[in-house]
């Protein structure tokens, strides 16, 4: 039963030496102890409000790319919408100068089809009138033979000629 009652002196001695050891503690290691929680803790607390920091940059940052993001969106389709509207232009453009290219071609082709009209009817005039003439010589001599007839056309002839 001693063990579950302790002596006067173990209660002493043991006493004493808590003290001591309180003593000794709040002397040399409660400070640094206390210190060094103390540091924890505002180091924990900095963290913390470094972390918040980084979390309202990475927010603001990410609220930046949007934006530059639908800029960029908003710039492509800009210049999209420009290249098509200037191919439309350069096509249009294209087309018309081509037609117009034809029109000329078809004018210019239209004359030469009507100068070489006029040409060769000219000449199939003219062909004609010596081909005529060529015939009605021909006919002519063979019809007049002789002198007097010939004679006596050219001057039926020269009466009927009026000159202007």
């Amino acid at each position: 039963m001693e063990l579950v009652k302790p002596g006067l002196g173990l209660i002493f001695w043991m006493t004493i030496t808590f003290s001591i050891v309180l003593f000794l503690l709040s002397k040399f290691a409660w400070k640094p102890i206390l210190n060094s929680i103390r540091e924890r803790e505002d180091s924990i607390n900095n963290a913390l409000n470094a972390a918040e920091d980084a979390r309202m940059q990475m927010s603001a940052l990410q609220a930046d790319n949007e934006k530059l993001l639908n800029q960029a969106r908003a710039e492509r389709e800009s210049m999209l919408k420009e290249a098509q509207e200037m191919k439309d232009n350069i096509i249009a453009q294209a087309k018309k100068t081509a037609d117009e290219e034809g029109q000329k071609l078809i004018v210019k082709a239209n004359a030469s089809i009507e100068s070489a009209k006029l040409k060769a009817i000219n000449e199939l005039k003219t062909e004609v009138a010596i081909l005529t003439v060529d015939l009605a010589e021909k006919v002519l001599r063979k019809k007049m033979e002789d002198r007097s007839q010939q004679e006596a056309f050219v001057n039926e002839n020269l009466k009927s000629i009026t000159l202007n």
